[in-house]
């Protein structure tokens, strides 16, 4: 973050500065009391759970030397109406300090941001000083706080952008215009809170209507509402994926027997030979999606791919483990939509073992398509796993489509005791569901 004196601050969002006015804010912005570094800025905000504001001193202590929040603190705060906003204007105006020399890099789609935004980092950091959003830390939070990590030294800030409202990514673009905006597919997660697939599309597509002047679309030439967002925008597109007539292609992909994935990445001048050090053919589609973005900075494929051979993933998409008991684990608890759980249970079919056991809880914000997703999920789990071992009431569907290869668990005690009796040596197993599941416990468990 670029140093902000505590009356600056105010004056940007238009607050009041109480206390301290002299204190000058050096470090990132955080919401989490006990992530405070030495000279950052504390955001205090009610919320449902909790009051941030209580938890000021704990900042302080953390090192945090001011808070932006609704009421004064102990420490020197900037007081506004609503934190939210401040936050976000906050966040537009030191990036736009930086903007003249900084490329700034967004990625959306329903499934595969974050990894895709984890490679984005790393082949952006190959190439300068590259700022990129922590986890799946995307929301009209998550998206400031990323942008106040940026400084004058930083050369790129890759954000993943996600949505569950029509205009969610617009009102991301109005705080910072992408100069590379990339969508990588229309699926349906939160299907439920859109409403439709059409409506799904049209939010991803704000993020393309969302470029700065002189930008660049980075489309997947393999999805057929993705490439249709085309006709969005006057600006120059680069196109990805398996296609032939991709702009930068995939091609000629394999897998080894832990599921990792090589192929070429191909380009109109030139082409590389890339291993991923990750599980899943899906990842061949991400790094080319981030080559392509490579591409549009000017970004050479050779250094693009040595950065993606060596990349690393945020945790628990994929997370490929070894258990005590000589198996392994592929956790991919994070979160999960239909489509997400069909390329990890792809994975799992890829990587050799003894059996595949795929573990499995509900997909949630699906909406009346929820039983029948749920079902199609199950079939589809049958044909590539052993036995699928299915977590909870809410995820019977799955069992049901599973038929025979289905084993129904109570919950995640239960999951944790079964698997423990039945994996051995040798076996591959599957943890994935919906956050709200909370199936990393079993994978932590294990």
């Amino acid at each position: 973050m670029i140093p902000l004196g505590l009356g600056e601050i105010a004056e940007i969002v238009g607050g009041k500065a109480e206390g301290d006015s002299s204190v000058t804010v050096t470090a990132p912005a955080v919401l989490d009391s006990r992530q405070a570094e030495p000279g950052g800025l504390f955001v205090a905000f009610d919320g449902e759970r909790a009051d941030g504001h209580d938890f000021a001193e704990q900042a302080g202590r953390a090192g945090a030397v001011a808070v932006l929040g609704s009421r004064p603190t102990p420490l020197p705060t900037v007081v506004v109406e609503d934190v939210r906003s401040a936050l976000q204007l906050l966040a537009a105006a030191v990036v736009a300090r930086l903007r003249d020399r900084l490329t700034v890099v967004a990625v959306t789609g329903s499934q595969g941001k974050t990894g895709t935004k984890d490679l984005l980092a790393a082949v952006f950091s190959a190439a300068g000083p590259t700022v990129a959003t922590v986890g799946s830390l995307n929301n009209e939070w998550g998206v400031p706080l990323t942008m106040l990590r940026a400084g004058p030294a930083t050369r790129f800030l890759v954000l993943e952008m996600g949505a569950r409202h029509v205009g969610d990514i617009a009102a991301l673009t109005a705080l910072v215009a992408p100069d590379i905006a990339v969508v990588l597919n229309v699926g349906v997660a939160h299907l439920g809170e859109f409403g439709s697939r059409a409506a799904i599309a049209r939010t991803k597509g704000e993020l393309v209507q969302g470029l700065a002047p002189g930008g660049t679309a980075v489309l997947n030439a393999d999805d057929p509402r993705v490439v249709a967002m085309r006709a969005l925008t006057d600006a120059p597109v680069l196109t990805f994926g398996r296609a032939a007539h991709a702009d930068v292609q995939a091609r000629d992909l394999t897998l080894d027997g832990l599921g990792r994935p090589s192929f070429t990445l191909r380009t109109d001048g030139a082409s590389a030979r890339v291993t991923l050090p990750l599980v899943g053919a899906h990842q061949a589609d991400n790094a080319s999606a981030a080559a392509a973005a490579a591409r549009a900075a000017g970004v050479p494929l050779d250094l693009a791919t040595a950065a993606l051979a060596t990349a690393a993933l945020s945790p628990w998409r994929l997370e490929p483990r070894d258990l005590a008991c000589g198996a392994m684990l592929l956790d991919d608890s994070y979160n999960a939509n239909p489509d997400s759980t069909r390329a990890a249970l792809d994975a799992l079919a890829a990587v050799e073992g003894k059996r595949r056991v795929a573990v499995l809880g509900t997909m949630l914000e699906l909406g009346d398509a929820s039983e029948a997703e749920h079902r199609a999920v199950g079939v589809y789990a049958a044909a590539r796993a052993d036995v699928v071992a299915v977590v909870g009431e809410a995820a019977r569907p799955i069992a049901v489509g599973a038929g025979e290869r289905a084993v129904l668990l109570d919950g995640n005690d239960a999951a944790v005791d079964w698997l423990r009796e039945y994996v051995t040596s040798g076996d591959v197993v599957l943890v994935k569901a919906s956050r709200g599941a909370r199936l990393d416990e079993v994978a932590a468990a294990l």
